[in-house]
């Protein structure tokens, strides 16, 4: 970052672009692409350019990439689930969240130097005990996150998700590990982005959808109005009411993912209704006092209870180790595990999906 202006401009839209077309031109894979937005090229060239250099930084700061995949859901006319698996990220994608990640932290630096009434996104430092918890896990596949209380730093865990890429445990370490992290929250205090690995961090680039931004779109507007010159006054007064923003905005995030989570479980449930009976492999991603959940490949996830693994034995749940271990045979079940499951039940009431295990050999 050499240098930056903030002002209140015009953005004119001179083409409409989709990341789908902006993928195609930076591939060179679709000449008819190409050829319809040949005078955008070169900028979506330098755009490239300067998304890897970000991004290159990024990581060398100790930016946490989990590649955890969102759903993807395609409805039919009727508003019914017809296809579910992985939303494909593109380079396109990170570019826009290269550019969106630079403007947040530079807003965010300015106000807090400012000591402007604001919101930050804040996301803290994971509990020691936490991680501790996770190297209980982390040291079956011989990895561990050094550290303490005093400093934890994210590029210890950024190190560990660049090691597991390309392994098959990357999916299920890469779970615990945003288990392991704090809720990034909204408060009036810049406590920075663990990560992002950023010390000043604000949600700013959404104003439309987020009420976060439209704040602190209306702080920005009041300050370029007065040229900077605002009263102790009025800040006393809008820290008090950043504070209730923050707090607010916060609990109805909450709500707001939740909603989001049901929707898709619900669609989920209701694509796999007309599977029942059918085969699939998947790999054991959270293991259980009552059983063992398995996610497929397209990301759906469904619950083998203990009496439909199999298996005519006692299990005992290892929780230390995320474990279950048959009394008799000692046949264990941990995270990563490859599993092959029938699909018993789908309930789109209650949003819950139903395995059990089948032999290896199918």
């Amino acid at each position: 970052m050499i240098d930056a202006n903030v002002f209140k401009g015009i953005i004119n839209v001179t083409k409409r672009m989709t990341y789908t077309n902006v993928t195609k031109i930076l591939e060179n894979s679709d000449q008819k692409i190409v050829e319809e937005y040949k005078q955008y090229i070169n900028e979506f060239k330098k755009m490239e350019e300067l998304a890897t250099i970000l991004e290159k930084k990024r990581k060398t700061e100790g930016s946490l990439n989990l590649e955890i995949p969102e759903t993807k859901i395609i409805l039919n006319e009727n508003g019914q689930a017809i296809k579910v698996g992985k939303y494909e990220l593109t380079f396109a994608n990170t570019i826009i969240e290269q550019f969106m990640l630079i403007a947040n932290e530079t807003i965010a630096e300015k106000f807090y130097w400012l000591e402007a009434p604001f919101v930050y996104r804040v996301h803290e430092v994971p509990d020691l005990e936490k991680v501790q918890e996770l190297n209980k896990f982390l040291f079956d596949f011989g990895y561990k996150i050094k550290g303490n209380k005093e400093k934890l730093h994210p590029k210890e865990f950024s190190k560990i998700l660049e090691e597991i890429k390309e392994k098959p445990e990357n999916r299920v370490i890469s779970t615990l590990i945003l288990r392991t992290l704090k809720v990034a929250k909204y408060e009036n205090q810049n406590k920075g982005h663990f990560g992002i690995a950023s010390k000043y961090y604000c949600h700013f680039t959404s104003p439309i959808r987020r009420y976060p931004d439209l704040f602190i779109h209306r702080m920005i507007s009041y300050y370029l109005e007065r040229d900077y010159q605002v009263k102790e006054d009025w800040k006393e007064q809008y820290v008090n009411i950043a504070e209730n923003v923050a707090m607010h905005s916060s609990e109805r995030e909450k709500v707001a993912q939740k909603v989001e989570r049901d929707s898709i479980d619900l669609k989920k449930a209701e694509y796999m209704q007309d599977k029942i009976g059918e085969i699939y492999s998947g790999i054991i991603s959270s293991v259980t006092n009552f059983g063992i959940f398995v996610e497929l490949e397209n990301t759906i996830e469904g619950l083998i209870r203990f009496e439909n693994l199999g298996e005519n034995e006692y299990f005992i749940y290892d929780d230390e180790h995320k474990h279950l271990i048959g009394e008799k045979t000692n046949k264990i079940y941990k995270l990563g595990d490859t599993i092959n499951i029938q699909v018993l039940e789908a309930n789109k009431q209650t949003r819950k999906i139903g395995f059990a295990k089948v032999a290896d050999n199918i």
